[in-house]
């Protein structure tokens, strides 16, 4: 069995947190849940940011 197979998928992980039920949080709460989703936003644009940017460096150097 693969280490991989008994972590949960990402997307499991983000259909869970969008079916979590917000009734019974404080309004802090879902604050410092907004917080904490924006900057999951702003590291994954991070992550796509370099990845584009690895693209066009391998691009230009194999001449593509």
């Amino acid at each position: 069995m693969d280490l991989d197979d008994a972590l949960p998928r990402p997307d499991d992980l983000l259909a869970q947190l969008a079916r979590q039920d917000l009734d019974p949080l404080s309004v802090a709460e879902l604050e410092m849940r907004i917080t904490t989703l924006e900057g999951e936003i702003a590291r994954a644009r991070v992550k796509i940011e370099r990845a584009v940017n690895h693209r066009a460096s391998a691009d230009q150097l194999f001449r593509r």
